[in-house]
């Protein structure tokens, strides 16, 4: 490294924020930037690691540690340090396509696998893997590069989410004349409707689909595989076809009162949000308002998280988000053991955002949702909780017990379910004999990624469930090796 003692020479110095209370006023990135220094002296406190872990990419104890596109980040960290960006810009899009994405809504699970961070805080890598591409845009280095020769087969992809994205940037470089499917009127999948506005512009995602297009990949929105395109003819129209359609199946809760009004799920409170705010800015008033609303978030997870942060933009009443697990320290547990992911109290930009608007953290913790009480015209009105307590049961499983005399009833007009999702949409599929899982994902093995039928090939969370951005590139590229080696015979794709 070119620095040897930068890491004792500097201290971590996260992405800075704007103010929480001005922020919260408008739509725009939360987040400010480091100047070049700063960025330099972060890039030096990457270690000379004798086995650097950071970019491992791997499950530990059912959790994601290191890159999993295997970032070649000591090699980038120091030629920041150097000063040498472009060469940086080229080592950091040697292994992820779409660093913009990853810098600005992963949740880094390289700096949870940082050498340095076992005494020291980690190195912020994800601020340097940001500050590079934005570099690369700035200074006109990422431009489109399409292929010289085209092999003139055809391959679909369904989904242009990251997966998706990836896959299609890799078939093109491939020569492969590539057409993305897309069901929403915009491209980018959940990374555009998912991901509020102020975490992940969706001008940075429309800047790399425009360099996409420009390289020759077609996009075709507003078609829905499965109903405006059956899935059997799309896959005699093409010579391949990538499912990539993400796992869109949302997760529910069963109590009394689920049916009332005011209830939504997560992703559709946040998907309204964003098309009115980039169709009209919500002049159009097609979406679901938290203004002058009690709201209530269910669940503890990052989209839960972006439900706050929409819902104080709103300017909603009183606002309240239910963890069903207990609050976590802020050092590792003895079974949490570095490189781990480090299971740690985080607070994130919408605990900030809403701590600085109601004077406190929004979050409740151990709190199980037992029923939901309405009013006369069917409207909810209360949410009906208990505080349990996490234990495991005589078959080693996690239950919830519940503590007698903890019962409390919460004041709620607009409730949010963010729980998850349970798989992808499977109608279309199991219509088109596409074999699943026992998770009901599409059944194809890790690193093959071929389906049970010839030339149909499945990534991302269509394939493993709900997961990281940053899962979803490293499978799409994956997919889209085994896709040219299917065509091909052969492959020159990493």
């Amino acid at each position: 490294m070119g620095k040897p003692t930068g890491f004792i020479d500097y201290t971590r110095k996260p992405l800075p924020e704007r103010d929480p209370k001005e922020r919260v006023k408008d739509w725009d990135d939360y987040t400010l930037r480091h100047q070049e220094q700063e960025l330099q002296q972060q890039g030096a406190r990457c270690m000379d690691c004798g086995v650097p872990t950071c970019h491992t990419g791997m499950m530990l104890n059912g959790m994601t540690t290191g890159c999993p596109v295997h970032h070649l980040i000591p090699e980038w960290n120091d030629l920041v340090y150097q000063g040498q960006w472009k060469e940086a810009l080229d080592r950091e899009h040697e292994r992820n396509n779409f660093p913009e994405f990853t810098g600005m809504a992963c949740p880094a699970p390289c700096e949870g696998a940082c050498v340095l961070g076992i005494n020291e805080p980690p190195v912020a890598i994800r601020s340097v893997e940001l500050a590079i591409i934005e570099r690369g845009f700035k200074e006109g280095w990422v431009k489109p590069t399409p292929p010289t020769d085209r092999t003139g087969k055809k391959v679909a992809i369904v989904g242009s989410g990251p997966a998706g994205l990836a896959a299609a940037a890799q078939l093109n470089k491939a020569g492969h004349l590539v057409t993305v499917y897309e069901r929403h009127d915009r491209i980018g999948g959940l990374l555009t409707y998912g991901i509020p506005e102020m975490k992940l512009p969706y001008q940075v995602i429309e800047r790399r689909v425009n360099i996409l297009q420009a390289e020759g990949i077609t996009f075709q929105p507003n078609t829905e595989i499965g109903k405006e395109y059956p899935l059997e003819k799309l896959h005699s129209d093409f010579d391949a076809v990538i499912l990539c359609g993400g796992a869109a199946k949302h997760r529910d809760i069963e109590v009394d009162g689920r049916n009332l009004k005011g209830i939504h799920f997560a992703m559709d409170f946040l998907h309204t949000n964003t098309k009115s705010l980039l169709d009209s800015g919500h002049a159009d008033g097609a979406y679901i308002s938290a203004k002058d609303k009690d709201v209530i978030v269910i669940g503890g997870g990052d989209t839960g998280t972006d439900c706050l942060a929409t819902s104080v933009r709103h300017r909603c009443r009183s606002l309240i988000q239910f963890d069903i697990y207990p609050k976590k320290g802020t050092e590792r547990e003895l079974d949490n053991p570095w490189p781990q992911w480090p299971v740690i109290h985080r607070v994130e930009y919408g605990h900030k955002e809403a701590a600085a608007v109601f004077g406190e953290d929004p979050r409740a913790y151990a709190v199980m949702t037992k029923r939901f009480i309405g009013d006369d015209q069917g409207h909810v009105a209360y949410v009906e909780t208990v505080e349990v307590e996490t234990v495991m049961n005589e078959a080693g499983r996690k239950i919830r017990k519940e503590l007698p005399g903890t019962e409390k009833r919460w004041p709620a007009q607009l409730v949010l379910l963010a729980i998850g999702f349970s798989g992808p949409e499977t109608e279309f599929l199991t219509e088109a004999n596409v074999q699943l899982d026992n998770r009901s994902n599409v059944k194809a093995e890790y690193g093959s990624y071929r389906t049970n039928i010839d030339g149909l090939f499945a990534a991302g969370d269509m394939r493993r469930g709900q997961s990281l951005i940053v899962w979803a590139i490293n499978e799409g590229r994956e997919a889209a090796r085994e896709c040219d080696k299917y065509l091909m015979g052969e492959t020159s794709l990493p």
